[in-house]
């Protein structure tokens, strides 16, 4: 092409250019992109060397291909000028449209800037368009405009050396060499778009084969863990309800996977634990509660909730874990009953009578009384409401009772000498006679036998929801609440002849008799006033029987 003349150019010429610009937009990868278009410079257009500056990330250009010469491609591929550098030369030496040319005489101001550059041999120009060895050519590249005809930021400079014809570019020269630059950023910029393509394709294909494994691992984490797992829905209508459940979930409850998706947790909780599920938050809560087997029974478990996504912007989830705690809280309740019962009997020791019995009464005045009483107790009517609210107590004027406590309902007494109909809280006070005298002659374990019948007996004979308490030694006590005078003396009667039947014990029939004391609870009272009371007609009724009448046989 360059021995050419102007206007007139080879179809063969413009084939070949048509070629070189068709490889380019069809190179397999950037690099090769590049290395074509410093091809297409020397081949096509006709110069000796051409070199393709690129635009780093940074703003500095780097050699990024070299054509023409092998030493001058070894020497400068890969090394990096200044944008500085590279700006000011662009901005001198002649503008040949977006083309600039920096002839010789201009040019020796740039020997010593960072730019890397090669020289061409070969004597001093003889005419006035004759190339110079130390002439400099360089096309701009940028990137495709928003609007026809703009022209966006610096991609690259082509750098050219030396036409193969000695001269100088004509106006068709330039005019191809122009284009070619446009054409090469269009093709380095689709490359580049194609490059950032594959990067993101294989990062999108690492993501999803990470993602495909952390799916397969939780699957499994959830599939094969040892404790019970769920997944539930999460907000909407079907809040809670059970979407997935792993093996050892079905395992505990003795439910098939089908059958749990039927449920949500709310429909298995124990009917007394609804309340403490409902507490239980989304988001790190944790819970102690019952659920319930296919069988009807019952089973402790610890629940712990988290709330993961399904992807970023994508549905919440509930993931509950389900650990069995059957065996630990069994073993609390058994370690909670024998701080609170008597080993040998299995009976409530004293510190639980003391607890259930201080449980039914609070600290106030007598359970009747008129405004004189209570201002005995507080003071002066116009000072007492600050007091009674604190105490609990509804205070009216002209009321004749006050029988509320923050919803508690006080315990009264039955009148003393007399049955009037009011029913109580009685605390019989039970010491057994001769027990000792069967320790003595027959040993201790006789002795024990005596005292484990003696607490089958009470607690046979007493109604569900008393309490039979064993105090100490061969002291028993009974809370029976809602009985009058009559009704306790009653059953004292019944206990003690169940108690003088005769018992078997290391091979033999022993008899102990009973002595019992009726003391009465009522609000105001502490709980050993209480069983102090009941200890005291105990010893009155013991001391008013013979001795010979205090045992039966």
């Amino acid at each position: 092409m360059e021995t050419e003349s102007e206007p007139y150019v080879r179809l063969a010429s413009l084939r070949q250019l048509h070629q070189v610009m068709a490889d380019m937009n069809t190179a397999r990868s950037l690099a090769d992109t590049l290395q074509t278009v410093s091809d297409g410079a020397v081949h096509a257009l006709g110069y000796e060397m051409a070199c393709v500056n690129l635009v780093r990330p940074d703003g500095d250009l780097v050699v990024a291909a070299f054509s023409g010469n092998a030493a001058a491609e070894a020497l400068i591929t890969g090394r990096v000028g200044s944008r500085e550098s590279w700006e000011r030369r662009l901005d001198m030496g002649e503008r040949w449209g977006d083309l600039v040319f920096i002839p010789h005489t201009e040019g020796w101001v740039l020997d010593d800037d960072d730019v890397p550059q090669w020289y061409t041999d070969g004597p001093a120009p003889r005419f006035e368009d004759e190339w110079h060895p130390a002439d400099r050519l360089f096309a701009p590249m940028y990137t495709p405009g928003v609007q026809g005809g703009s022209r966006g930021e610096l991609l690259g400079v082509i750098s050219v050396d030396r036409p193969r014809n000695g001269r100088r570019p004509g106006a068709w020269g330039r005019e191809a060499l122009q284009m070619y630059a446009f054409q090469a950023a269009i093709a380095i910029s689709n490359a580049r778009l194609r490059a950032n393509m594959q990067r993101a394709l294989v990062r999108l294909e690492r993501e999803q084969q990470a993602l495909r494994a952390s799916e397969e691992s939780f699957r499994q984490a959830f599939e094969y863990a040892p404790s019970g797992m769920a997944i539930a829905e999460l907000g909407g209508d079907q809040h809670g309800r059970i979407l997935r459940s792993n093996d050892a979930l079905c395992r505990l409850l003795g439910r098939p996977a089908s059958a749990m998706r039927r449920y949500s947790f709310s429909d298995l909780v124990h009917p007394e634990d609804i309340g403490t599920l409902l507490r239980t938050s989304a988001e790190g809560g944790r819970a102690e509660l019952r659920l319930g087997r296919r069988d009807g029974t019952y089973v402790w478990v610890s629940l712990r909730n988290s709330v993961v996504a399904d992807a970023a912007d994508g549905p919440r989830f509930l993931l509950t874990h389900v650990e069995d705690i059957e065996e630990r809280k069994r073993r609390e309740l058994q370690l909670a009953h024998r701080a609170s019962h008597d080993s040998l009997t299995g009976l409530p020791n004293s510190a639980e009578l003391r607890s259930r019995l201080s449980a039914r009464l609070c600290r106030r005045p007598a359970h009747t009384g008129d405004l004189e009483s209570l201002d005995a107790a507080y003071g002066h009517p116009a000072a007492f409401d600050a007091p009674a609210a604190a105490h609990g107590f509804d205070y009216r004027p002209g009321a004749e009772a006050y029988d509320t406590f923050d919803h508690h309902v006080h315990t009264v007494a039955p009148e003393d000498g007399r049955d009037d109909g009011t029913k109580g809280l009685a605390v019989l006070f039970c010491d057994l006679d001769g027990f000792k005298s069967i320790n003595d002659r027959f040993g201790h374990n006789a002795g024990d036998a005596v005292l484990i019948e003696v607490a089958r007996r009470l607690s046979r004979g007493v109604r569900d929801g008393d309490t039979v308490a064993r105090l100490g030694g061969d002291e028993f006590v009974i809370l029976a609440d809602g009985l009058g005078r009559a009704d306790a003396q009653d059953l004292a009667v019944r206990l003690r002849n169940e108690i003088i039947q005769p018992i078997r014990a290391e091979g033999r029939a022993v008899r102990v008799g009973a002595s019992f004391g009726i003391g009465w609870a009522h609000c105001g009272m502490t709980a050993d006033e209480v069983l102090k009371s009941a200890d005291e007609r105990m010893y009155v009724e013991k001391r008013s029987r013979p001795k010979q009448h205090r045992r039966a046989g």
